[in-house]
């Protein structure tokens, strides 16, 4: 008889990651980085548990963006009261917080739901090329996929 196997809570092992972001490209790094995150680079990974590791994403303000995006790409959001729209574009807001560029960009790529928001959690960007996280004594990641 052949049984599907689902990983326990206690059975998954999280690493964390180190990411330099110097000289990446935004999309390619994001989707490294959200596949991490959910976890799919284990044999053990299951599409309804978070099995994902944490990342630790330095050198943010140094990600590289092809073509026009800089002018073209906007993000929007509004208050909710009247006039409350506003709208800014990806180089200004790669200029004013270089985080949360990568963070926008991961959070689109993971699911929309309770398990995306837990997934996104485990991710930590930082504009500079330091990070308080070494007591975690995380592995750098290199460009491509990790060794499970």
């Amino acid at each position: 008889m052949t049984r599907t196997y689902t990983p326990r809570a206690s059975e998954i092992e999280r690493q964390w990651f180190v990411v330099d972001a110097d000289g990446e490209t935004l999309g390619r790094l994001a989707s490294r980085i959200a596949q991490l995150l959910a976890g799919k680079h284990k044999p053990g990974y299951a599409t309804h548990m978070d099995t994902g590791d944490h990342v630790i994403v330095v050198n943010a303000g140094k990600l590289i963006v092809t073509g026009d995006k800089l002018e073209t790409k906007k993000y929007a959001r509004h208050s909710g009261y009247p006039g409350g729209f506003r709208e800014e574009s990806l180089g200004d807001l790669l200029a004013r917080r270089p985080e949360e560029v990568i963070r926008r960009a991961v959070k689109g790529m993971l699911p929309r739901n309770k398990l995306g928001v837990q997934q996104l959690r485990k991710l930590k960007v930082y504009a500079g090329p330091t990070h308080p996280h070494e007591a975690q004594r995380p592995e750098t990641l290199t460009t491509g996929a990790p060794s499970a």
